[in-house]
């Protein structure tokens, strides 16, 4: 686990983190994790919430453990109250905090999209043939796909971008060429992944 970053969250802090993740809801066009440039300029940069290692980690974790994506999420909200209370060292105060952070957060990205994916796609369906929708089913592929490459410069430019760290890029334009051109299991390329990074080699 990453190190707790000690922070102080005041009432208003907290309306701000379920606020953010509840704009965030109606932005996250093609799933949650298209939206993680912006939690990371709010969470990490702007705020200081979260650290870079806690931020990543959430992702990581997430993204190997089974289950919906949106976990990572979850952990977000986990480590901000975490960092607010104190650590898992504070107690009762440490843990209330963390699972607060945990409600507010999947309360806020969960509760706006849900309610227009339900409406949205009643409405859809009763007109799947009209053009209009068609033409906006269309028209929202490069926005997701866009908004993944965004997310995945995030993750990889937090190791630097200096020569230092050429291993990394190479890994990761392999990575992304083998997802693109063969149906091999993500599984086995994070755990290639995770012994490369065991051994040393990036």
């Amino acid at each position: 686990m990453s190190a707790t970053l000690l922070t102080s969250l005041t009432l208003a802090d907290w309306l701000a983190l379920l606020t953010h993740f509840l704009s965030l809801s109606l932005l996250a066009v093609g799933g949650v994790i298209t939206t993680v440039p912006d939690m990371h300029r709010t969470l990490v940069d702007q705020n200081q919430w979260l650290s870079e290692g806690q931020f990543n980690a959430s992702i990581a974790i997430a993204q190997a453990a089974p289950g919906p994506n949106v976990l990572f999420v979850a952990l977000m909200g986990w480590y901000v109250g975490l960092n607010a209370g104190g650590g898992l060292a504070a107690g009762w105060v440490g843990w209330g905090s963390a699972l607060l952070g945990v409600l507010l957060a999947m309360l806020g990205i969960l509760l706006p999209s849900t309610t227009l994916t339900f409406v949205a796609s009643r409405w859809g369906h009763q007109n799947r043939e009209l053009r209009a929708v068609r033409a906006f089913k269309q028209g929202l592929a490069p926005v997701v796909v866009a908004l993944l490459i965004a997310t995945g410069w995030i993750l990889t430019a937090a190791h630097g971008a200096d020569l230092a760290h050429w291993p990394l890029w190479l890994l990761t334009a392999v990575v992304a060429v083998l997802v693109w051109r063969t149906r091999l299991h993500l599984l086995w390329l994070l755990g290639a992944g995770a012994l490369l990074g065991a051994l040393g080699l990036v």
